[in-house]
């Protein structure tokens, strides 16, 4: 049982950990200006494809909880935090979406019946903090309608998280990542159609960005989350996106040559010690809370 789990939490984390890289892809292989289109071409292709792979459509009630979670998960979700990183400095917009395992914690409690438990509330708050000391800096400036995106962002994500553990469906982590992939890109491509002009040439580099961030950003890592999704605890799934920032850090200072502070070493240690922490939480409950599904 402690193997199965510890693979669980390995293979889920390798999935925040890997959208870190996104900001340093973002920045060195994708032309600027067409954040709602290359979030579409991120989702919609890689979605296909796996579809094409698993060769197996929703059926019946499936179709809109399909294209509900597809709309929390991808579609809001990178809408509203591209709204975010174009308004507000990285740091603000990284410290917003920090606020996510305390939203969890909340819908699963309102959604599953989870127990609330102190440890793994202190243990969202302290990483909150860790990413703050990790990513803001002192003329960090706020945009209203930046901060309302960001917020946005990260209930959409913790709605979607609470969600994709409640409605289970009789198929694998890479079916059920296929359906949620091609439904929110199909929602978004109407969106990048409207509101931004039409596709630029791309270079091969930028094609190359693009498919590792389908291929590896999307395809591969929301396999491994929703795995980590139908097999843990939401609080625990969610403390484990505290990762992520942690990334885009290291790889700043090591990719882009991006200075490390003082402040940001102490704010991975207090990330890194803020996920051991909501693990430690879930360990000490007696039961795991038992998610109560809906009906079909």
């Amino acid at each position: 049982m402690t193997t199965n789990r510890s693979s669980d939490l390995l293979l889920t984390s390798a999935a925040p950990a890997i959208w870190g890289s996104t900001y340093v892809v973002t920045t060195l292989m994708l032309p600027p200006g067409i954040p709602l289109t290359v979030a579409m071409l991120r989702a919609l292709p890689a979605g296909l494809l796996l579809l094409l792979f698993v060769r197996q459509l929703p059926q019946g009630v499936w179709w809109p909880r399909v294209f509900l979670l597809g709309a929390l998960n991808f579609s809001v979700f990178w809408a509203m935090l591209f709204v975010a990183a174009y308004r507000l400095p990285g740091g603000v917009a990284a410290t917003l979406g920090a606020i996510q395992p305390l939203l969890v914690i909340a819908l699963a409690r309102l959604l599953l019946g989870a127990p609330v438990r102190g440890l793994a509330v202190l243990a969202a708050a302290a990483g909150l903090g860790g990413v703050a000391l990790l990513v803001l800096t002192p003329k960090a400036a706020l945009d209203p309608v930046g901060v309302v995106a960001g917020l946005a962002s990260a209930a959409s994500m913790a709605l979607g998280t609470v969600l994709s553990r409640r409605w289970q469906p009789p198929v694998s982590a890479l079916t059920f990542t296929s359906w949620q992939l091609t439904a929110g890109g199909i929602l978004l491509a109407p969106a990048a159609l409207l509101a931004e002009p039409a596709l630029p040439a791309f270079s091969l580099l930028n094609v190359a960005g693009i498919a590792y961030l389908g291929l590896i950003g999307a395809a591969l890592t929301y396999v491994l989350w929703f795995r980590g999704v139908a097999r843990l605890e939401p609080a625990v799934v969610s403390s484990l996106g505290f990762l992520s920032p942690v990334t885009a850090v290291l790889l700043g200072w090591g990719v882009l040559g991006q200075s490390l502070s003082a402040a940001q070493l102490v704010g991975m240690a207090v990330v890194v010690a803020s996920v051991w922490l909501s693990q430690r939480a879930q360990r000490m409950a007696p039961a795991p809370a038992t998610p109560r599904r809906a009906p079909g």
